[in-house]
Order: C-alpha cells, then structure tokens, then sequence
C-alpha cells in the first residue's frame, strides 16, 4: 500500500468517526426536541451524517483499508453531556440547538483539517468527496445556527 493510501485512508477514517458522531448526536438531539418540524430535521441530518459515512467508507475499501465503523470518544462524551444538560433544562429547543451546533462547530473543524491534510499530502483522490461533503457540513452548521438564533429571539 502507497504513503498517498495510507494518508488518505487516515484523513478519510477521522472522517468516518465524525460522521458517526454527527449520526448519533442528532439522533439523539431528535429524540430530545419536541418540536415536530426540529424533530424531523434532526432525523433528516442523522440519515445525511449516515450517508457521508457509508461514501468515507466506501472510498476507504477502494483504496484498499479498513473503514472505521464506530464512534469518537469525544463524540460519546459529548452525548453523555447533552443528555446530562437537558436533564436539567429541561431539554427546551434552543439548549439541543446549542449542543447540535457545538457539534457542526466539530465537525467543521474535522472536515477543515482534512482538507489541509488533503492539500500538505496532495491527496487529489479523496479531494473531489471530501470538499462536497465539507460544503454539506457548513450548509448544516448554518442551518442550525440559524434556528438557534430564532429559537434564542422567541
């Protein structure tokens, strides 16, 4: 297996493991929210982190590497904190968008340093998915962003 594999089998299994996190996070950000249109959209943004995994994965088996299959540490422990902090607000909708956004903020930072390891590696394999995927991720940390802000106003 070459270096440029290797390099790119590593930056696409960080991605596998944030994609999963994002998964989880907003299936559980779904089955805390009350608001049926919020609800429907955090099972929507599940499903899409479900699909960016499956596309890291695919990419990682065709260069020849063992996909990543599970979570972050860090992904578990941020769950057990928005689980712990709506026990206490009373799981209202602007605390799960505030946890639902410090996701996306993770999840950009992950995809952002992916792409310069992309650029220092010059890994033009995995350039073409990683950036459509990047640009999904902000469209998500703008989307959700933006309905905290609301939530934050009412």
């Amino acid at each position: 297996m070459t270096d440029i594999n290797k390099e790119s089998i590593s930056v696409l299994n960080d991605l596998i493991e944030t994609s999963k996190d994002g998964q989880e996070g907003f299936k559980t950000c779904a089955e805390d929210i009350k608001h049926p249109e919020l609800k429907a959209l955090f099972v929507k943004r599940s499903a899409d982190c479900a699909t960016a995994a499956a596309e890291l994965q695919a990419a990682v088996r065709s260069l020849g590497g063992d996909p990543e299959t599970s979570t972050s540490v860090a992904g578990d422990l941020h769950r057990r904190w928005v689980d712990v902090k709506s026990m206490f607000t009373g799981k209202d909708e602007e605390a799960v968008l505030n946890e639902a956004e410090r996701g996306e903020d993770h999840a950009l930072k992950a995809y952002r340093e992916a792409m310069e390891k992309i650029n220092k590696h010059n890994l033009e394999g995995i350039r073409d998915l990683v950036e459509r995927q990047y640009h999904g991720v902000q469209r998500n940390h703008d989307q959700v962003k933006a309905l905290r802000n609301q939530a934050r106003a009412s």
